[in-house]
């Protein structure tokens, strides 16, 4: 295969005509094939689910907060507690903010503002993903505490347990599962997302695939390539989500 590409890189230069076929053996072996290219690829793809899981985990975490802040604060009937009036304030405005403004803003800000000195631009596009994400996690668990019946609280109030006990031992683990496959949607689309750190040098995917094109001067096979993964991935991982949902289903009937 490699003297074949040989020869028909020499016939190129030469002048000679390719066909059509030996055309697309040439750009796909430069692509793919040539000086193990396709390690990059494997390499971007490592990049780019560590990404996505860091990434995830922080927006899990800053959203869970966020929700039960805003519920919290929701849930007061009669003492309104001042903390939790400032908290609710600063973080609708977070929230809002984030849900108003794009991704690739939000990205340049942050990498070229914010964190203009770091030259991790990798770490910095990951923080970015998960602030982002944590305003659309907010929404998703506020979304699932709030569908709870509110008479679940005043059961667990009327044991004598406290509000926080009451949140942990019954709101909270009903939440969850009204939740889990939004969670799940949201992994997927941070998944594809981690494409735009390419835009401040974050080294994913899409950076290896960009490195490739502006060393072979042709950019089909990279970006299908690419584009090829990501559609791998995110069928795979929607593959899974539906069996863990299925399980969770069976799980409730039982």
């Amino acid at each position: 295969m490699a003297e074949m590409y040989e020869a028909l890189s020499e016939l190129a230069v030469s002048g000679g005509e390719l066909t059509f076929f030996q055309s697309f053996f040439v750009k796909f072996y430069q692509a793919f094939i040539y000086n193990d290219r396709w390690m990059r690829y494997i390499e971007g793809v490592g990049t780019t689910l560590l990404v996505t899981a860091m990434a995830l985990t922080l927006g899990i975490l800053l959203g869970a907060i966020v929700a039960l802040v805003r519920t919290a604060h929701d849930q007061q009937k009669t003492k309104k507690n001042i903390l939790l009036g400032i908290l609710n304030f600063i973080f609708r405005i977070y929230v809002t903010i984030i849900r108003g403004t794009p991704m690739m803003v939000q990205l340049l800000i942050m990498g070229m503002v914010v964190f203009s000195s770091s030259r991790n631009f990798t770490m910095v596009g990951t923080l970015t993903l998960g602030i982002n994400s944590g305003a659309y996690v907010s929404e998703i668990i506020r979304g699932g505490l709030m569908a709870v019946d509110s008479g679940q609280m005043e059961a667990g109030r009327s044991l004598g347990l406290n509000y926080i006990t009451t949140m942990v031992r019954i709101i909270i683990p009903q939440a969850i599962k009204a939740v889990l496959p939004a969670l799940g949607n949201e992994f997927i689309i941070l998944l594809k997302d981690t494409s735009l750190i390419t835009v401040i040098g974050g080294k994913e995917l899409l950076y290896a695939a960009q490195g490739i094109m502006n060393r072979t001067y042709e950019a089909m096979f990279p970006l299908l390539g690419t584009a090829v993964i990501y559609l791998i991935l995110v069928m795979i991982f929607t593959w899974l989500l539906g069996i863990f949902e299925r399980r969770l289903r069976q799980s409730d009937r039982r």
